[in-house]
């Protein structure tokens, strides 16, 4: 089974949920095509020649698709982004809002996939319990070693970890460093907000996934995401998570990040199961990309925060 063997194989639209008034904040939809979000975001401020934090947006989007998603840019002529070209990045005005949007301002996404590389006899069931698992974009490299060392308050082991990687984001961790040596809390305040807490949740992801493993529920319960503030409803579930904690070394107050206040992590809750709306799965066609293989066309809608990928690997056996 591949997914994503070419952009157009994974098409994402972002469901809206911001608020349409008048405004100082001009909202978009951004469509790209081989960008991450932050990366097209950077290069959309880099090009009109303003800051970073004049752009927001509601939800990470994949790399390797062609997706379209809401974008806020604080006092901005919608003439001006709209004249930009920039390769494999599109604007569409939509409205002005009196608030930015910020992540989790969406209801969900829409998803088509052409999943490939199939056997003839390969089973769909849409009928199956869907585990609510993170995929493996939240995760990347180290993201989870990195947020778990950022809530044990080793930063200089955090930079070290980022450092592995080779961004632009890495470059500016860099440069800080090799000129301000052992800073390391100025070191990672280089990294957009966005990301920085995407570590942390990286960390929440990687607790939640192994807690939900081997919890069957007839029905869709909601499972803690730890944080400090997290309260456990259930003796098991407490049980199952605590285990997962003392196994890293880390407590429910370490989601408490003094040096870097903006990346304490209060906890949340999340659904056991996926539940999509509108499931469509079309018949097998011979895939044109994979010589004697088969390809099938799957579409769907899914609320914020649940994964496509994941959907599509629990109910195709390939």
């Amino acid at each position: 089974m591949i997914l994503k063997q070419i952009p157009e194989d994974f098409i994402v639209k972002e469901l809206s949920g911001y608020e349409k008034e008048e405004g100082l904040y001009a909202i978009f939809i951004l469509k790209k095509t081989n960008y991450t979000t932050e990366k097209a975001i950077q290069t959309v401020c880099n090009s009109l020649h303003i800051e970073r934090k004049r752009a927001g947006y509601a939800g990470i989007k994949d790399k390797n698709a062609i997706t379209s998603q809401y974008i806020s840019i604080y006092k901005i002529k919608k003439e001006k982004v709209e004249s930009l070209e920039l390769k494999d990045i599109k604007f569409r005005f939509v409205s002005y809002s009196k608030k930015p949007i910020s992540l989790g301002d969406l209801e969900g996404n829409t998803f088509e996939i052409i999943v490939r590389d199939l056997d003839k006899d390969a089973e769909i069931n849409s009928y199956k319990k869907i585990k609510n698992f993170f995929d493996e974009q939240r995760f990347s490299e180290n993201n989870v070693e990195i947020g778990k060392a950022i809530l044990k308050k080793n930063f200089k082991k955090a930079v070290e970890l980022i450092l592995e990687g080779k961004g632009d984001y890495e470059k500016r961790v860099k440069a800080f460093i090799d000129s301000n040596p052992n800073n390391y809390i100025s070191a990672l305040r280089k990294i957009p907000k966005k990301i920085l807490l995407l570590f942390v949740h990286s960390f929440q992801s990687y607790v939640f996934n192994k807690t939900i493993k081997d919890i069957d529920n007839e029905e869709n319960i909601k499972i803690p995401l730890v944080g400090f503030g997290t309260e456990y409803g259930s003796n098991d579930i407490k049980r199952i998570i605590k285990s997962i904690l003392v196994s890293n070394g880390i407590t429910e107050r370490d989601f408490i990040v003094n040096s870097i206040p903006e990346l304490s992590c209060e906890g949340d809750e999340r659904h056991l199961y996926i539940e999509p709306k509108n499931l469509k799965v079309e018949k097998l066609e011979i895939d044109e990309l994979n010589k004697g293989r088969y390809k099938v066309k799957i579409s769907f809608s899914l609320p914020k925060g649940a994964y496509a990928t994941n959907l599509v690997k629990q109910i195709i056996s390939p």
